[in-house]
Formats: C-alpha cells, sequence, structure tokens
C-alpha cells in the first residue's frame, strides 16, 4: 500500500469515527440528559471511566510530543479529557492533513508519529524512559484492581441493566481510542498477526493491556534516549524501517 492510499485511508477512518462519536453524543444528550448525574455513577461505570482515561494517557503523551509549546500541549490534553475521543479524532485528523506523501518516502506511519519539535533531551540524572516505565506499569495495577473489585463487589459486567445510554457512549468513546491505539500497534509490530493478537487483547482487557504494552514497549529502549522514540520505534519490517 502506498503513502498517498495509507493517509488517505486513515484521514476516511478517522473522519467517520468522529461522525460516530459526535452523533452518539448528542443524541444520548436528547435522549438521557446531561451525563453530571449521581445515578449514572455505578461501580461498572466508574471502572470503565478509569479505564477510559487510562488510555488516554499514551495519548496525551503522544500529543505532548508532537505540540512545540506549553500552552498547545495543556489545551489538547484538557480536550482530550473533557469532550474524550472527538479529540483524539480531530487531532489525528489535522496532522493527517498536514502530512503528504513526500514526507514519508519510507513509512507514512513514521512521519505521522514522530516528534517534530525541538527536542531538548532528558536532562541530567532523569530518564522520561524510566519513569514511563515505573508509571505505566503502576496505571496496569490500578486499572487490574479495580477491575477484580469491581467484579467481587458488582458481580460481572455482562448484565443488561448495566447498559445504560451513558454507558453505551463511553464505551464508543472508549473503543475509538482504542483504534488510535491499534493504528499505531499495526505500525510498531512486524507482522499482522502479532499486530491482531494485541489488539484483541486491547479490545478485551483495556487499558491493562494498554500499560503493559507501553511498559514493554519501554523495555526495549535505553534509559537515556528520548521517550518519543517509543511511539516512533518498529520492529523490522521487510519493506525497511525509518533510521534510528
Amino acid at each position: 500500500m502506498g503513502a498517498t492510499t495509507k493517509i488517505a485511508s486513515l484521514k476516511v477512518l478517522f473522519i467517520v469515527l468522529d461522525c460516530i462519536v459526535t452523533a452518539t453524543i448528542v443524541y444520548t444528550l436528547i435522549t438521557d440528559g446531561l451525563p453530571s448525574r449521581k445515578d449514572l455513577l455505578m461501580p461498572w461505570m466508574t471502572a470503565t471511566l478509569i479505564d477510559f482515561y487510562i488510555i488516554v494517557v499514551p495519548i496525551a503523551i503522544w500529543v505532548a510530543c508532537k505540540e512545540s509549546s506549553w500552552i498547545s500541549r495543556c489545551v489538547w490534553i484538557i480536550l482530550l479529557i473533557c469532550p474524550g475521543s472527538i479529540t483524539t479524532c480531530t487531532y489525528i485528523l489535522l496532522k493527517l492533513f498536514k502530512e503528504s506523501p513526500q514526507d514519508s518516502t519510507k513509512e507514512p506511519i513514521y512521519s505521522f508519529l514522530q516528534n517534530r519539535s525541538v527536542r531538548n533531551g532528558n536532562g541530567r540524572g532523569f530518564s522520561s524512559v524510566v519513569v514511563g516505565r515505573i508509571v505505566f506499569a503502576m496505571l496496569a495495577c490500578l486499572m487490574l484492581a479495580t477491575l477484580i473489585y469491581t467484579c467481587l463487589t458488582d458481580g460481572s459486567p455482562f448484565r443488561k441493566e448495566l447498559l445504560t445510554p451513558w454507558m453505551t457512549e463511553l464505551l464508543v468513546q472508549f473503543y475509538v481510542n482504542v483504534a488510535a491505539i491499534a493504528v499505531w500497534v499495526t505500525y510498531k509490530e512486524s507482522t499482522w498477526t502479532s499486530a491482531l493478537i494485541w489488539i484483541i487483547f486491547f479490545i478485551c482487557f483495556g487499558s491493562v493491556t494498554t500499560s503493559t504494552y507501553m511498559v514493554i514497549q519501554l523495555l526495549k529502549l535505553s534509559p537515556e534516549d528520548p521517550f518519543d522514540r517509543v511511539f516512533t520505534e518498529a520492529e523490522q519490517k521487510q519493506v525497511g524501517s525509518p533510521p534510528r
């Protein structure tokens, strides 16, 4: 698949996902009112919210790496937290429309993922890679503990009464963010089989798998490496990979 086709396919994908999320939010607001109600915060709704915001973390870090100023970083991260996956899709689309085949003669996804801002390094005695390993390991443990606790106290999540309109909306937002992560994983993995296995785990276990995957990828980097390399370093592919 050529660079132009890949970029065009991603544009179509995220335009469709953006429209789906927007339509879902509008429909849920019209039919079920505002989400700021105490009765919505059932145990599994709370667990799903935690799951959602943990999976936002790697996306927010990537956005922070892409942006050159602290103001733009803070604005985008706040938007990732509040409107949710609408922001994810919109941000990805903005970056995709800035891409051209001439920018990515080897791998368009590499060009899309890479940090274009000035990089200052890790600084003396500080390794963002090591910190990232610890943070994502803690997030994986937090989500796993949340799932176990909620299962023990509230039973199985596979019950009809849990699928309230706002729970459904949250699940749509969650899986749109999973789709964004899945695009990155297909770039990172050397085979479609391994990418598909990881994506299935993302769908089934959510942010537990996402955080675990981040730890695994960070362990492949040197502590001296800049953190943003975790997004662009990929397994060796038959067509060749961009140089380090």
